[in-house]
Order: structure tokens, then C-alpha cells, then sequence
């Protein structure tokens, strides 16, 4: 009897431990555009917003890759500044760390200060179909290149507004060879804009035209690859007081490179 109770006992412990589920497995935590932290009501977490993690993300060092174009954001000694890296297109800089890329400028790349809107910087390239470039030299000595920037810049800003003159002066005109060797342009000018809010007023004392702006635009010119890129640094001209260092940081910063 007592041998039978045994048998049916260890029979009983095979049936349940056959139909017994397992634990399940811990499945291992997806990469996810969210990241989680402790804190979330009822012991769970909060999610923090994207672009923060995006943030902390490049605040090191980040390799972009948009088709065939990679673009390398890296920090820089100190912080204040990113160095951006366009390898694809061929030029490299630096950019205030707290300015932000603005897309469907018009230009290669665009930045600006988010709380000074007239502030902002951009970098233009020739197209290869129209000339081919071998040296910054090509555009002449650097205060014919300062002529040509000056009208390219009034060019743009042309207006059909009546009452509305612009005064412009070149301010520097220079040339340097960078470390990379190569040779470089910088141009500087100033352009003041001035308007009349009563244009159409018969007497001529109450068409009297104000200062609207007035602005510092600071270019640096390379050739590389048969093309001609110019760096461009827009500041009201108050700003440029208060951060030229940053600015001129900028400027010495402006790199072309040779594409592959």
C-alpha cells in the first residue's frame, strides 16, 4: 500500500510539473525615441520629449547620414560652440552652440539665433555647371571680391517699397592662407536700410525717411573641388558689438575640403 500511495504521488508530480507553464522571458527594452526615467505615478516612469534626448545625443559628438551626405556635429573645447562637418559638399565650421539649423533657407546650411532672429549665418556654393573656380584668386584681389559681395548682398535686398534707401560701406577687405593652406577672402560691410512710414504724404516734412536696420554682414570666400563657397555671418550691428569674438571665432573657423 504504502509503495502504491508513492508511485501515485511521484505520477501526480510529473503531471503538474509537464502542465505547468514556465516564466515567462524578459524581453529586452527596444530602442525607442523616448527615453525613460524614474518618477511616472504608480511606480511606472515619465518619458522625456524627444528633442531632449536628441540633445543630449549630439552634445558629444554625432555622425549624420542623409543619402549620400554626411554631416558630423561634434563639441567643441568649452562647449559654447559645435563644429559642423559637410563632408559631402566639401567645407567644415563652427556655429554657436545655441543657434539652430532652419531648413528651406535657400541655402546649403542655415543657422540663427533663436532670440535674435537677424542674426544668423549660411554657407552658398557655385554650381559646378556655371564656372570652375581654381582659386579664391579668380574673383580678383580681395577688394574687387568685397565689390562683388556688397552688390550681391544690396541685390538680394532690393525692394518695390516706396521710400526706402539703403547706404552701404565696405568696411575691411583681406586675405589670409589658413592652416589647411589654402587661401582665403574676408569681407566685411555694413548696410543701413531707412523707410518712411508716410511716403505718400503730400508735404515733404512728414515723408521724412527713419533707420529701420542696420547690419554687419561678414563673408569668407574658398575654392575647392572647382567651386566657390562663401561663409556668410548676418548681426545687427549692435549684436556684432557685443559678440564679435564669437563672430570673428566663426569666420576664423570656415574650412573648405576636398570631396571624394
Amino acid at each position: 500500500m504504502a509503495a502504491a500511495a508513492a508511485a501515485a504521488a511521484a505520477a501526480a508530480a510529473t503531471a503538474f510539473s509537464r502542465g505547468r507553464r514556465s516564466p515567462p522571458r524578459t524581453r529586452a527594452a527596444a530602442v525607442s525615441p523616448r527615453a525613460e526615467v524614474p518618477g511616472r505615478r504608480g511606480g511606472g516612469v515619465t518619458a522625456v520629449p524627444r528633442r531632449n534626448v536628441l540633445s543630449t545625443m549630439i552634445s558629444t559628438s554625432a555622425v549624420l547620414l542623409l543619402g549620400p551626405k554626411q554631416i558630423t556635429l561634434a563639441e567643441t573645447t568649452g562647449g559654447a560652440f559645435r563644429e559642423y562637418i559637410d563632408t559631402f559638399d566639401g567645407y567644415t565650421f563652427l556655429y554657436p552652440k545655441s543657434w539652430i539649423q532652419v531648413r528651406g533657407a535657400g541655402a546649403d546650411i542655415f543657422f540663427r539665433d533663436p532670440f535674435v532672429l537677424d542674426e544668423n549665418m549660411s554657407v552658398e556654393i557655385s554650381s559646378p555647371s556655371s564656372s570652375k573656380y581654381t582659386s579664391v584668386e579668380d574673383l580678383g584681389p580681395p577688394e574687387k571680391a568685397a565689390e562683388k559681395v556688397l552688390k550681391q548682398y544690396l541685390t538680394e535686398f532690393m525692394s518695390t517699397r516706396l521710400g526706402v534707401r539703403r547706404e552701404s560701406n565696405i568696411l575691411s577687405a583681406s586675405s589670409k592662407v589658413a592652416d589647411d593652406g589654402r587661401l582665403y577672402y574676408e569681407v566685411e560691410v555694413n548696410i543701413k536700410s531707412y523707410a518712411s512710414n508716410n511716403e505718400l504724404a503730400v508735404m515733404p516734412q512728414d515723408r521724412v525717411q527713419s533707420l529701420e536696420w542696420d547690419r554687419r554682414y561678414l563673408s569668407v570666400l574658398g575654392v575647392e573641388n572647382k567651386r566657390l563657397y562663401e561663409l556668410r555671418l548676418q548681426t545687427p550691428e549692435q549684436v556684432f558689438m557685443e559678440e564679435e569674438d564669437d563672430l570673428r571665432r566663426v569666420m576664423d573657423s570656415f574650412r573648405v575640403i576636398e570631396t571624394v
